[in-house]
């Protein structure tokens, strides 16, 4: 089985087709605005028709409302939702159906404490991803570089896929790989020069280093 790469955060046209050139599986979409990788409707829906059948396309929500979601849809024509906000079970079970598309639940992890509600979000989500919590004092939930304990997911059973991300970057993606067995890998901040500014080589970069730890899923 492959490992799933997604490059998140994405906001140029000259960056996504890097991504897309270099084999990335998902390309990730923020739309929340203290987010310095937050996108305009009108931007997402010129790098949505850009990224079409090349990868799946994922749109990043923080505790959006309806007429938000319904905006981002339209706009984007997103294949897959990420709720990376306080979303409860219920929420995500409305998301679905509403919408009629897969949501990816992104859970903050610090200790092997957080884990207590995945069996919930399980039950409804069609992808777990799992994120370094953010500081208490952060104004976003993700892309600020940290990285978690990834041991505490050592032993995990979890039949739903699931992916890792938070300070994820070319050096650190085996040993995140090797100790989670995850199925995906999600990186931002790991590939930019500057919050919310990717570099094209770092990018690259990733994506290779990712593939290069696929024959560890098998071993």
């Amino acid at each position: 089985m492959s490992l799933i790469v997604k490059i998140c955060g994405l906001s140029t046209r000259e960056t996504l087709d890097v991504a897309l050139d270099a084999g990335a599986d998902m390309v990730g979409f923020v739309f929340f605005p203290p987010s310095p990788r937050h996108l305009s409707l009108e931007m997402a829906h010129e790098l949505g028709d850009q990224a079409k059948r090349r990868a799946a396309k994922v749109a990043l929500t923080v505790d959006a409302d309806d007429a938000t979601l319904a905006n981002i849809v339209e706009a984007l024509r997103p294949d897959l939702l990420q709720l990376h906000g306080k979303e409860t079970v219920a929420r995500l079970r409305d998301i679905k159906q509403k919408f009629g598309l897969p949501v990816m639940k992104a859970m903050a992890v610090e200790t092997s404490a957080d884990l207590a509600s995945l069996p919930g979000y399980a039950g409804v989500a069609d992808r777990i991803l799992f994120d370094a919590r953010a500081p208490k004092q952060a104004t976003r939930p993700g892309g600020l570089g940290a990285v978690f304990d990834w041991h505490v997911l050592e032993n995990l059973d979890l039949e739903l896929p699931f992916m890792v991300s938070g300070g994820l970057h070319a050096g650190n993606v085996t040993e995140a790989v090797r100790v989670t067995r995850c199925g995906g890998v999600d990186v931002s901040s790991g590939v930019e020069h500057t919050p919310g500014v990717k570099d094209p080589g770092m990018i690259r970069a990733f994506i290779r280093a990712a593939r290069a730890t696929e024959e560890l899923m098998v071993r």
